[in-house]
């Protein structure tokens, strides 16, 4: 399958905003991906399992507002926001980069802060 990363990267958002996490790893991520954040360096399609639990537990699959993807060759950025409305609270300046190789995402970085909504830049 010979996706460019734009292609990679707006499949994988889709999926993530279904729900789908176990088709985005299929079908998205290389077995060894690297993963790179505050929670530390993790690993494989575990690594993404973990640190997509941690998102979860903030906000909700589908709760993101996508705010701008940029591609360059094999290199991808997102720039995100999210929304807890159960505790109040906003993620804001989401920044995830991907490095995307036949394919496969077999590189990313993660970056968000949280604060509450009365504290969120959009509010």
């Amino acid at each position: 399958m010979n996706r460019s990363t734009e292609q990679v990267l707006r499949d994988h958002l889709r999926r993530r905003r279904d729900g789908d996490l176990e088709g985005d790893l299929r079908v998205n991520y290389h077995p060894q991906v690297r993963l790179l954040s505050a929670e530390g360096v993790h690993h494989g399609h575990d690594g993404v399992r973990y640190l997509a639990g941690i998102l979860r537990s903030y906000v909700e699959d589908g709760d993101y507002s996508y705010r701008q993807v940029l591609t360059d060759g094999d290199v991808g950025m997102l720039v995100w926001s999210g929304r807890c409305v159960a505790d109040d609270i906003a993620l804001h300046d989401g920044v995830d980069s991907y490095v995307v190789r036949d394919g496969l995402l077999v590189a990313q970085t993660i970056h968000y802060s949280s604060a509450p909504l009365d504290q969120h830049p959009d509010s």
